[in-house]
């Protein structure tokens, strides 16, 4: 004969376990992100594919402005100037970006002349502001207005005076022969004497984030104090010299979004509109403090 003590017992493990089996079932992915593909956006979402309410899809910078729009992510790591899209009515939902403040390492043009004398660039179509970013500086440092053509990979040195290239690509590229490089961050610092911000988090404005926002800065602080393990776990899967993935998270990357950073993001809008690169930008509209 069982006890009543024992029938308790059981009841009670039972109860445990369903409450515990609710719980499981009710943990879903709450929050798609879309993540930027590349080494730099690694330490913004260090440890984040391990929260079960989030999950991440991975892109080029270019293609998570569209998955934002068409709803296929929550929230999404895109280029700051696609927040100029009159019809994109976004907010900045976290303090965390991937910007820097002087050279980049990871946006340059490669040319076979001097810079004042590039006047057609072939551009590398993963990102939207690198391409916009690369016209001001041209057109406020060097005068030139430049004829900015797709580069498909396939050209020869012969054919191309410039090529623009992003990311992890910068680090392993074929384009050995050409013999000068202009890093935009060390160019846009030049400049302005700011920091440049290359992408950051975007939502819709009418979208409650709750504790989102705090989370990906929470995720960024990790990610900055881990840089050194991120360097050595995904670089060599993407083509980096670890030593080299750790001197760039860590010395060249920086990821707060400040003032000097807002400050930064109008200037470039006034600096494209000016030159005819923008049309009526929207006003930037931060959710975080």
């Amino acid at each position: 004969m069982v006890s009543l003590s024992r029938i308790r017992a059981l009841k009670l493990l039972a109860n445990t376990r369903l409450s515990r089996g609710s719980m499981t079932e009710s943990i879903q992915p709450v929050w798609k992100l879309g993540v930027v593909s590349f080494l730099n956006a690694r330490p913004l979402v260090h440890g984040l594919d391990r929260a079960a309410d989030l999950e991440l899809v991975f892109d080029v910078p270019s293609k998570l402005a569209e998955r934002l729009d068409d709803s296929e992510v929550d929230v999404a790591l895109v280029p700051v100037v696609d927040f100029a899209g009159a019809d994109r009515k976004w907010q900045i939902v976290s303090d965390a970006c991937i910007g820097c403040d002087g050279e980049t390492l990871t946006v340059r043009v490669f040319s076979r002349v001097p810079p004042e004398q590039v006047r057609r660039l072939h551009v590398d179509g993963d990102s939207h502001t690198s391409v916009v970013l690369a016209s001001v500086i041209w057109r406020e440092l060097y005068g030139a207005d430049l004829e900015v053509v797709t580069f498909s990979g396939d050209e020869t040195v012969d054919e191309c005076e410039a090529v623009l290239l992003i990311g992890d690509k910068v680090v392993h590229n074929t384009l050995l022969d050409y013999d000068i490089q202009t890093d935009l961050g060390s160019a846009w610092k030049t400049l302005t004497g700011l920091p440049f911000v290359f992408a950051a988090w975007a939502g819709p404005v009418d979208r409650d984030y709750g504790e989102l926002g705090a989370r990906l800065s929470i995720a960024r602080d990790g990610g900055v104090r881990a840089a050194a393990l991120i360097a050595a776990d995904f670089g060599p899967g993407l083509n980096w010299p670890v030593a080299l993935a750790e001197r760039y998270l860590t010395k060249r990357l920086k990821f707060d979004l400040g003032d000097r950073q807002r400050e930064a993001m109008r200037l470039f809008f006034d600096f494209a509109v000016k030159h005819g690169l923008l049309t009526n930008p929207r006003e930037l509209v931060f959710a975080c403090p």
